[in-house]
């Protein structure tokens, strides 16, 4: 069986065909870290993690390199109103993501790389694209020349002439300095105050599309496999990263584009207007992390995801069986040939795209299995590497001597036909948090 993706730039569904056989390059952008992440930024982080992670269950080994953008605009406004440095706000912000993450059960990625890391290598990539005549510089800025980009917009499905027409006229700040209206900034001069790095063209700072390309073509190469992030990046974020990257280096930037759809609160898009953002740093004081990853894991991660409080409720509860099923004692009933029907229905849910949606009810068809009867050690491993596809791992759980006496005990006025003490057993257990199911292979226990 062959991985299938949905390739944004192609419109299509295709066989992944690795540049090395056996790996995975993988670049999604990470946060601007000027503020703790929302719940949208939480889905995408955790529908790549989720995709990572299958390709590791697949047998591949994964490069995953996600950014974290420490120069942007609205990090300076904010590190001014704090009273505090960039430097300190980003320092302050990408912890708080790091904890919000791992709290989600998201792998740390292999390079975490930050912008103002790279600082001489984004120079030195723009000024080749001055060399090579695809940027200019105009009163200290640098911008990118759209119309020398081949087929640039190809990634949103439009040509520059569409842009162009759907502009109706209106023009930005930056409108003077520029040669085309969609030319973008590569290089912007800074302003008095402001963070800045010497340059050929004097005082400033990388503007945001250069950073991604940068890094990626550092740690990755200049081809990658895989470029994903939400679908709000694909224009003009990805667009320019495609334009300047292919501009630069000749070469195609990278061989697949992935984007996740987004997310609503409520059937509503979330807004701060709206008085529905949420952050997952406060949404995890009050949820499980393992519930919400739960939720945003287990949705085709191209569809649009709405949360509600119905939905955490029975991620919850979906979530407990799949505890008390894991936890199950094992049985003697072995049949591996069921087993393999089972890890085939997960696989090819997976291997369509990722399809978390029919892979979770591949996950649910199996715990229903095991369920009436068949669990052994090998199936116990095959379960347990599913679930952690979505992140979910549970720890071994022990009842503790007194539970442990109480159902043997119960098991003996079962054995002596008192149903009267066996009932009574059953009540206390149940107090305790402890149910029992009766079955041909012996008692069994869930815990609520």
């Amino acid at each position: 069986m062959t991985i299938k993706i949905y390739d944004t730039l192609t419109r299509s569904l295709r066989e992944f065909s690795p540049l090395i056989e056996g790996q995975v390059k993988m670049y999604v952008c990470g946060p601007t870290v000027y503020n703790y992440i929302h719940i949208g930024n939480a889905r995408s982080v955790v529908a790549f993690d989720t995709i990572r992670r299958y390709f590791e269950y697949r047998g591949f080994e994964v490069a995953y390199v996600s950014n974290f953008t420490d120069v942007d605009d609205k990090i300076i406004k904010a590190a001014n109103e704090a009273g505090v440095t960039t430097k300190e706000l980003s320092d302050q912000f990408i912890a708080a993501f790091k904890e919000d993450v791992k709290a989600l059960g998201v792998k740390p990625a292999t390079s975490n790389p930050r912008v103002i890391d790279y600082m001489d290598q984004i120079i030195s990539f723009v000024e080749e694209l001055i060399k090579k005549d695809f940027a200019y510089v105009s009163k200290g800025d640098v911008y990118f020349r759209v119309a020398k980009s081949d087929n640039y917009a190809k990634l949103a499905n439009k040509t520059l002439a569409d842009l162009e027409a759907g502009a109706s006229g209106r023009v930005d700040n930056e409108a003077d300095l520029k040669e085309h209206p969609f030319d973008f900034a590569l290089w912007k001069t800074a302003k008095a105050g402001e963070v800045s790095w010497e340059s050929p063209w004097g005082a400033g700072r990388p503007g945001w599309h250069i950073e991604c390309s940068v890094m990626a073509t550092e740690l990755l190469g200049d081809t990658i496999d895989i470029h994903g992030g939400g679908a709000d990046l694909e224009f003009p974020h990805h667009t320019n990263e495609i334009a300047q990257s292919e501009a630069k280096t000749g070469k195609k930037f990278a061989n697949y584009w992935m984007h996740n759809a987004m997310l609503n609160i409520n059937d509503e898009k979330m807004s701060k207007s709206l008085g529905n953002f949420l952050t997952a740093h406060d949404m995890l004081q009050e949820i499980d992390g393992q519930i919400l990853r739960f939720f945003l894991a287990t949705q085709h991660y191209r569809r649009p995801l709405n949360y509600t409080d119905k939905a955490i409720h029975d991620a919850e509860v979906n979530l407990k069986y799949l505890k008390n099923t894991y936890q199950q004692p094992f049985t003697d009933n072995t049949d591996i040939e069921a087993l393999d029907q089972y890890i085939s229905a997960f696989t090819s849910a997976m291997d369509d795209d990722f399809n978390a949606a029919n892979g979770i009810t591949a996950i649910f068809d199996m715990a229903k299995w095991i369920n009436s009867g068949h669990y052994t050690e090998a199936i116990k491993a095959a379960f347990e590497k599913m679930l952690a596809v979505f992140g979910i791992v549970f720890e071994e759980e022990e009842l503790d001597t007194d539970i442990e006496r109480l159902i043997e005990e119960r098991q003996v006025a079962r054995a002596n036909r008192d149903f009267a003490t066996a009932d009574r057993i059953r009540d206390q257990l149940a107090e305790k948090g402890i149910k029992l199911l009766d079955t041909k292979d012996g008692v069994r226990w869930t815990r609520d």
